[in-house]
């Protein structure tokens, strides 16, 4: 695949991202994962846009974490990354109020977020977030990257629902539930690759 159609496909990926959590996520200030709960919490307790740091600590981890990722997949991350912040920024003006009641749009927004994830994951590339961090402290540590993980998201998560709402806890655990359904799924799909429609076309 040539780098106009991957960016096309990755740009669209992202926009879908940010497009579920600026329209049905973030106006019931539920976070979908590590970053997105410290750009809720700051929102929350200091009014700063949930775009402005998303990007910020996105883009900080990944030239933290370059000689682990490599060049390629850092630049397509900070692409990702980028077009889900503008995504944001774009649409969240306006969203007043919440689309619908929180169940109904954490159903909607999760699925949709999911379907965005899938793509990027699909893609071979990665939305950012703690899971760069989480890598970074397993290789200077040795720690279960898995575990490492864990800990952060838990514990910022945690943060998020005792300043926020105890609430956005379950509702952080279901969207990323549903989420994680979505990926699995996109990611089980068979696509026809170049090679077997062109033996398609020639069979027949």
């Amino acid at each position: 695949m040539n780098t106009l159609n991957k960016s096309l496909i990755l740009g669209m990926a992202a926009l879908i991202q940010g497009f579920a959590m600026a329209t049905f996520l973030f106006p019931h200030f539920i976070p979908t994962g590590g970053a997105a709960s410290v750009a809720v919490l700051f929102n929350y307790v200091a009014g700063i846009p949930f775009d402005r740091t998303l990007w910020i600590l996105n883009a900080g981890l990944l030239f933290a974490a370059i000689k682990w990722l490599g060049k390629g997949t850092a630049i397509w991350t900070l692409y990702c990354v980028t077009v889900t912040a503008i995504t944001i920024r774009l649409v969240t003006p306006f969203i007043t109020n919440p689309i619908s009641y929180v169940i109904v749009d954490l159903l909607v927004g999760s699925i949709i977020f999911g379907v965005g994830i899938g793509i990027l994951f699909r893609m071979g590339a990665s939305s950012g977030g703690m899971d760069i961090l989480a890598l970074i402290i397993s290789k200077l540590k040795g720690y279960s990257p898995g575990k490492t993980l864990f800990a952060i998201n838990g514990t910022i998560l945690l943060t998020t629902g005792i300043v926020v709402d105890w609430k956005i806890i379950i509702f952080a655990l279901v969207s990323q539930f549903i989420s994680t359904r979505i990926i699995d799924l996109i990611n089980k799909v068979n696509l026809p690759t170049p090679q077997a429609q062109k033996q398609n076309s020639t069979t027949y």
